[in-house]
Formats: C-alpha cells, structure tokens, sequence
C-alpha cells in the first residue's frame, strides 16, 4: 500500500483555503478528467487564470452525497505518497468541525492572507492546533499578487505569525509564500517570488513525516456494541491502539473483568489478530463471568498497560455553545464508545482563546469560544489515556441533548 498522509487546512475565512486546495488537486492531477478540462476551457477563456469554483462546487456535491458533512477529506497525490486533505471550515460557528477535522490530521496547513495578515481565526486556528497537540504545522502566505509579491511583506508576517505561535507553544516548520489563484510556488517555483530560496508548497509536503502506526501502541479496544449469534456472544467495535491477538489475556476496564481472545472474527472471516484501525467482532474463551459484566463503552486492553479508571478528571475543554457552561451544570461525556453523566465541580484558569488573556482564574462559567481546565465528576467509572498516548481515549465531547457543545482533551 502506497503511504498516506492525513493533514488538516485551517485559516480566517477569505483567506484562500479552497483556492489553494482546487490548485493542489489541478496541479497534481487529481481532478476527474471532465473537471480537468472544465477548468482548462475556463482558463483559456480568463486570460490563462484557472477558475477553482469548479473545483469547489465539485467537492460540494460530493459532500453533500456523504452520510457526514461536517468536515470534507479531499485526496491528492504526488510522485512521494498519497494525500488526504481534511478541510475543516473557517466560520466561527464551524469551529466544531475543525476540532473534528483536527484530531485526525497528522500535519496542519495554516493560511495567512497577505494583504489581510493575522486575523481572529487566525489566532483561534492556532490555538487549537496546540491544544490537539499537532506537532507538524507549515504556515503558508497567500495572495502574494495582492501585495506584489514583496519581500518585506512576506519577512513581516512571518515574523509575526512564527512570534504569535511560540506563545501557543508551537514552531513551524516552514513559512512559504504562495499565491494559489495564479499558482506562484504551490506546485512550480516562480519568477516573481526569485527572492524566496526554499521549498515549493508541494515539495515542502513531501518533507513532513507519517505518524508512527499506532499499531505498536498499547492495546486498547472500545466496545461498541455486543451481539448474540446463534447462542454465541460477540464483541463489536474498531481497534482504537495496538494489536489484538488471538488466545491473549486481557482485561477490560472500567470492571475489571479479564477474559482470553477466543476468536477474532472479520467480515465473516476468522484472523489470529487485529491491529488499530481495523473494526471487527471479538469471541471471548473462558469469558461467561465477564460477559455479565460487559456492555457498551467497556474497553479491552493489555494486562500489562491499564488505563486510567476513574470517575473524576481534569481536562481542556473549548467551548463552542452560545449557551454558556455553568459550575454545576449536569452535562453528558462521551469519550469513545463511553457516554456518561457529568457534573462540572470546577472552572479553572479561563481563557480568550484568541489573545490568551486569562478572564478568571476560578470562574462560574465558560462561554462561547473560550477554554477553561474543567473539573468533571462523572457518574460511573471511566478509563481515560493522556491525549499524547492514545488519542482516542484523550479525546471528548461534552453534550447537551443532541448537540456537541464542546471539545476537550486530557494532557
């Protein structure tokens, strides 16, 4: 299999996003051939300027045929490897989706308008690329035609941008200027930009390095839900770390029941193991006692590496409703396949996501766009992992009814 690498595009609205990824996919040749030459035809009629709207309105069809629309995976590819792009949206009010789109990414794309510079998302994109813990981050500066392609601009902003983002805790890799509408420096080096002696956008992607497989991670495997086959029981869920293999000890946690891997069962087919990313039925030997006991949310894991079971924890939480959070408050967890009850007892070291300013140190509430460390007491026992280990099991979402009202993760 050819390697794939996962990065996520983040930057204020207007700031060229979907330009930049139309370019990449016509660059490379990634486009459907119809769309191809839809975009050529348009481009002899514009005075050689390639119009990306087709691309765009391309890609919104097929979002719109996927059974999720919150943040769309585009994939393009170059002589290296394979890419998926997840575009996680600018619009303060789909911040949600970028959190989502963010956690799955192994690199970020952050875009900076020339002209325009720093904006708000600007700050509040970075700051949540730190909390996510992305580790490879590439700043690029768009729409260098709109500040003729000048130097000093470019030597400004990226000044400011690598300064706003050490306060954030991160350091990019590499800025690069680029204007994505005329394609100076996305795919081919260009005249205009003579004075910029580093990579292409492109080659610069082909820099970054895959994640290391989380196969070789401690096992972890969260149950989604547990079927009975003709009289026999099977364990349904994805692998969210490490590997499982058939006749291992494990034990499976928040109770503690331990069992043998009887059989593992995929797609009607029965394999001697399963590594993370792979959803498959699993048979317990010896595991009448544990049965009782297990249900949606349990997960299953190595003897030798438990989990953190606990009904109380303290995690960063971004909050995203216009209703604010409330010490107190009742509110649902869900991390993994685990959905339970929590009480918010603390509200500490709240925060403006944008400028950091610290608004309360121990607050009554949280309110929209703003990060706190919360306290949550939980109803029933949980197993959690440090964010950095196991992302999965780092991650949540904290729910009121139906809708997601916030992102957090444990450090």
């Amino acid at each position: 299999m050819q390697e794939n690498l996962k990065f996520v595009a983040v930057g204020h609205v207007d700031h060229g996003k979907s330009t930049l990824i139309g370019r990449l996919l016509y660059d490379t040749g990634s486009l459907p051939p119809d769309k191809m030459e839809e975009v050529r035809k348009f481009s002899e009629d514009a005075d050689g300027v390639p119009e990306f709207a087709f691309v765009m309105d391309h890609l919104e069809e097929e979002r719109r045929n996927r059974i999720t629309i919150d943040t769309a995976q585009i994939f393009f590819k170059t002589d290296r490897r394979e890419y998926t792009i997840i575009d996680a949206p600018g619009h303060k009010q789909f911040l949600k989706n970028m959190i989502t789109g963010s956690t799955q990414a192994e690199a970020a794309l952050l875009l900076v308008d020339a002209l325009e510079g720093l904006r708000e998302q600007t700050h509040r994109h970075a700051y949540m690329l730190s909390l996510l813990g992305v580790k490879q981050l590439m700043v690029v500066i768009n729409k260098m035609d709109l500040v003729d392609y000048s130097r000093e601009r470019f030597d400004d902003l990226s000044r400011a941008i690598t300064e706003r983002l050490g306060e954030f805790g991160l350091k990019p890799l590499i800025v690069i200027p680029i204007s994505a509408r005329l394609g100076d420096n996305v795919a081919q080096r260009s005249e205009k930009l003579n004075w910029y002696e580093g990579p292409t956008l492109l080659e610069a992607l082909d820099m970054l390095q895959s994640a290391p497989s989380e196969e070789a991670g401690v096992l972890r495997f969260p149950i989604q839900d547990i079927y009975d086959v003709e009289g026999e029981k099977i364990l349904a869920g994805r692998v969210a770390s490490g590997t499982l293999h058939q006749g291992r000890e494990i034990i499976f946690h928040p109770s503690g029941k331990s069992a043998a891997v009887g059989q593992i069962k995929k797609w009607n087919e029965q394999v001697n193991s399963a590594a993370a990313g792979e959803s498959i039925g699993l048979v317990l030997r010896n595991g009448n006692g544990a049965m009782k006991a297990l249900k949606r949310g349990e997960v299953a894991c190595s003897v030798e590496a438990s989990p953190n079971v606990s009904n109380t924890i303290v995690a960063t939480v971004f909050w995203m409703s216009g209703e604010p959070l409330r010490k107190g408050e009742t509110i649902e967890f869900k991390c993994a396949t685990q959905q339970v009850e929590c009480r918010v007892q603390k509200i500490s070291d709240r925060l403006n996501s944008s400028s950091l300013e610290m608004l309360a140190s121990d607050a009554e509430e949280l309110r929209e766009t703003e990060v706190a460390r919360l306290t949550l007491k939980m109803k029933d026992y949980i197993c959690t992992d440090p964010f950095e280990q196991v992302a999965e099991m780092g991650r949540f979402v904290l729910m009121r009814d139906t809708d997601t009202v916030a992102g957090g993760v444990i450090h």
